[in-house]
């Protein structure tokens, strides 16, 4: 069962995960960023936009796979609203168990904005796979 999971949602997974590494570990200043308005914040809305994207897909995915259709309370737990609390949950680790980043509320918002927003393509893209 564990190892069906592993091959369903393996990108969702990995991307997942270079999130929580980017969010965690030591980043090095970028200069070209200092010259981009709110870079930091787009990078964040990028990252949670695409993991939404990946997750809605996988899923979209695995019911065609499967020939199932998922509750619609679920796409929106996996798809939205969980890649928008991890935001927020590394925004936490970040403020108070990490000594070289920091934790910010508007990173957490871009993070959810992200989300959301990744969600909409996301929407198309599992309609298309469903035909």
């Amino acid at each position: 069962m564990i190892t069906n999971f592993l091959k369903t949602y393996l990108f969702s997974l990995l991307t997942t995960l270079a999130i929580i590494l980017l969010s965690v570990l030591p980043f090095p200043e970028v200069k070209m960023a200092e010259d981009i308005p709110l870079a930091d914040k787009w990078v964040h809305f990028v990252m949670y936009g695409f993991l939404s994207l990946v997750v809605w897909t996988e899923m979209a995915l695995e019911e065609r796979r499967t020939g199932t259709k998922k509750a619609a309370f679920r796409l929106l737990l996996w798809g939205l609203l969980l890649p928008a609390l991890l935001g927020g949950v590394l925004e936490l680790v970040q403020a108070y168990l990490t000594t070289t980043r920091s934790g910010e509320y508007w990173d957490f918002v871009a993070d959810a904005l992200g989300a959301l927003l990744g969600s909409v393509p996301a929407v198309a893209v599992r309609c298309f796979l469903r035909r």
